[in-house]
């Protein structure tokens, strides 16, 4: 026999047009719940929060609205599955999107009030205005945030779970990849440009555009000709530029680097040791004596007009981008970002018969996320995939 309960079964009252208060108790103790949808709906709903009770699984009615789960969420750093907070650029990225595309259209209602159909609206009532890969960047920040709250027992089940109109992942933008010869050009004609150094360890080494910019002259060690990379640029919107570690162990990593570009680094560290010593560059003067700061930075952005030189002045990131992008239109590369640098170079040590796990080591990659996001095609590779089609059709296909 059904285990009858002391005070019913619960009610169901309609307060308005697809409108119903929800009546139950639960141990002894009255509950109620304003559910939008239909009657069927809402019967459905109530025998489900009639279950969660006997299951131990019940949720009491909370005053949070989403606005203020949302708050609270970033303010604790924005955990997701694995519990951890993220870092400072992905946090104010984070808090954007909720706030710029949720709240204004959510966030007044009662976090355990939000229906499904309300996220489809939103989702709807998105489309044509922001992109498709923000849209999906919308649904997959505001999942983390409600799968916390389903995590913290504020909510029985994420409404998102019930979502119809859930934004599809649109294509991955790989950019482009240079050939052998092109990132020859590419480099060489960046000669005489000041990002010169710059741009040959990003093309040479694979390391990202922050990475870079956030190495010391400590990380260098000429001897063993390896370069050690554990730190990058934290860029936050209305917010000074900060020093980060990488985003997991993988990031961080010793890589080795050939002896032009050994030779490279230790020109550009003896044009610093004429700056410490005060000498113009170029004179002939004993710097065995002379020592930068142990945190001197290899590329440190230049004085502004009335400052003096500081070997650990940051350079804003946005403007290297900006000064590569168009120096490299200029030499024939329109489109050419400067994160290609990285794609180029893992593309051309993959063709090359790198193994897989020994490149995605030397970028700090996961190995499936670099066949996936990175294994880009150039035309060399293409031909030369061609002729071994070529000799293993031959006399087959004739």
């Amino acid at each position: 026999m059904t285990k009858r309960r002391d005070r019913g079964d619960g009610g169901v009252d309609e307060r308005g047009p697809d409108t119903y208060r929800l009546r139950y108790r639960h141990h002894g103790k009255r509950f109620t719940k304003t559910f939008k949808g239909s009657l069927s709906d809402a019967r459905k709903e109530l025998r489900r929060l009639l279950k969660s009770s006997d299951d131990g699984e019940h949720v009491a009615p909370d005053k949070t609205t989403l606005g203020q789960w949302i708050e609270h969420w970033l303010s604790v750093g924005a955990p997701g599955r694995h519990r951890r907070p993220v870092g400072r650029r992905t946090l104010d990225r984070y808090g954007q999107l909720l706030r710029g595309h949720v709240v204004p259209t959510l966030g007044a209602r009662l976090l355990q009030q939000v229906q499904a159909t309300e996220i489809d609206k939103l989702y709807v009532a998105l489309e044509g205005k922001i992109s498709p890969r923000t849209q999906r960047h919308v649904h997959d920040v505001l999942s983390a945030c409600l799968g916390t709250a389903v995590r913290k027992g504020l909510l029985a089940v994420t409404p998102l779970a019930r979502a119809e109109k859930v934004p599809s992942p649109p294509e991955s933008d790989h950019g482009m990849a240079l050939d052998q010869d092109q990132l020859r050009a590419l480099v060489e004609g960046f000669r005489s440009s000041v990002l010169f150094p710059i741009v040959a360890v990003a093309a040479f080494t694979g390391a990202r555009r922050n990475e870079i910019l956030a190495l010391r002259w400590s990380d260098l060690d000429v001897e063993k000709k390896t370069m050690r990379i554990e730190r990058a640029i934290d860029v936050v919107q209305h917010q000074p530029l900060a020093i980060k570690g990488p985003k997991t162990e993988r990031g961080k990593r010793t890589i080795t680097i050939d002896d032009d570009l050994v030779a490279l680094l230790c020109a550009e560290r003896e044009k610093y040791l004429h700056v410490k010593a005060g000498v113009p560059n170029g004179a002939a003067v004993d710097l065995s004596l002379v020592k930068l700061p142990a945190d001197a930075l290899m590329f440190p952005s230049l004085p502004s007009p009335g400052e003096s030189f500081s070997f650990t002045k940051l350079h804003d990131p946005d403007s290297i981008t900006k000064r590569f992008v168009r120096k490299a239109g200029q030499l024939g590369f329109p489109g050419l970002r400067f994160h290609d640098l990285r794609g180029t170079h893992e593309t051309l040590l993959l063709d090359a018969g790198v193994p897989v796990h020994v490149v995605a080591a030397r970028c700090g990659h996961d190995p499936a996320v670099l066949l996936r996001s990175y294994a880009k095609r150039t035309k060399k590779a293409d031909t030369s995939a061609a002729e071994i089609i070529g000799k293993l059709s031959k006399g087959v296909l004739g």
